[in-house]
């Protein structure tokens, strides 16, 4: 399968697996996975076909990690619109976590913190590299730090998803401080 196709079906699948699954007839579990030979035939019907080596490769080579493969069953590993109960433990987050985005939206981000907007979840980096490239899908990056030890101390939960990214419901703005 060539870099372009992988691309292009990668893209297919999050927005299916994540957002519009019904789109392609499929329903996913209350914890996001589909069987995946529900997942193939529902692919086939829209003029999208993928043998499972093909699927298989797509999910290996994603980057992002963006799926997760159990036996005969695949999901998304975040970034949900629709709801899910990923049934991810809660974990003990780093000291710091970082938030990528653009500019425009600070104002909006100092009054009300990170709020998950139509997802379920606000999506933290580990690190400021990938934040960075987070907030460069939208325009000029600006990393925002997250103090993810005290939310902790206070009582708010934070769960990691299988590709490393930390989830959490909020972060309020006390807990934010703006990296160039």
């Amino acid at each position: 399968m060539d870099e372009r196709r992988t691309v292009k079906v990668s893209k297919y699948l999050s927005k299916h697996l994540r957002h519009q699954p019904e789109r392609i007839g499929v329903t996913l579990d209350a914890q996001g996975w589909v069987p995946i030979d529900t997942l193939l035939r529902a692919l086939a019907r829209h003029n999208v076909p993928l043998t499972r080596a093909e699927l298989d490769h797509v999910v290996a080579t994603n980057d992002k990690r963006r799926f997760a493969v159990e036996g005969d069953r695949i999901r998304a590993s975040q970034g949900h619109t629709v709801p899910v109960d990923l049934g991810l433990p809660p974990a003990e987050p780093p000291a710091y976590l970082y938030h990528g985005t653009v500019g425009r939206v600070l104002d909006q981000i100092r009054s009300e913190g990170l709020r998950p907007m139509n997802r379920t979840h606000v999506h933290l980096s580990p690190d400021r590299e990938t934040a960075t490239r987070v907030g460069a899908r939208r325009g000029r990056p600006v990393v925002l730090s997250v103090d993810a030890g005290a939310m902790h101390r206070d009582g708010h939960t934070f769960h990691v998803s299988a590709n490393g990214v930390w989830l959490t419901d909020a972060v309020p703005p006390q807990y934010l401080r703006l990296r160039g």
